[in-house]
């Protein structure tokens, strides 16, 4: 079994910053591609960043510039360095990885946490 849990949500004011962690743990081979989604309330999950093993990285167009995502391999963990956030930020951001698990790949979600942005 595996597991991906997030911390570091909450609520900030806009221009405001937070760090999003996610730690994968259990069973596992290598982890290939990790990233981070977001939904908002009555809007599909999209992409917020991802990242491979070998470290390219992959931005929503509304994030680039503010947010970096960046990878702790030894420790399996992504993170999300989230500033300048905007009212427009507010979502549940999930942690996603792609799994190695013996011979076979699998795709992992956190159970999300929460981002709120307001005055």
């Amino acid at each position: 079994q595996v597991q991906l849990v997030e911390s570091g949500g909450g609520l900030v004011q806009p221009g405001g910053s937070l760090r999003l962690s996610c730690v994968a743990s259990g069973s596992i081979f290598s982890i290939s591609a990790m990233g981070w989604y977001r939904q908002a309330p009555g809007k599909q999950r999209e992409l917020v960043a991802d990242s491979t093993s070998g470290g390219r990285t992959n931005y929503a167009d509304s994030v680039k510039g503010r947010f970096t995502i960046s990878r702790d391999n030894a420790k399996n963990t992504v993170y999300l360095q989230m500033n300048s956030l905007k009212p427009e930020d507010t979502a549940v951001y999930y942690c996603n990885a792609a799994i190695w698990v013996g011979l076979r790949k699998n795709n992992y979600w956190g159970q999300g946490t929460q981002v709120t942005v307001s005055s």
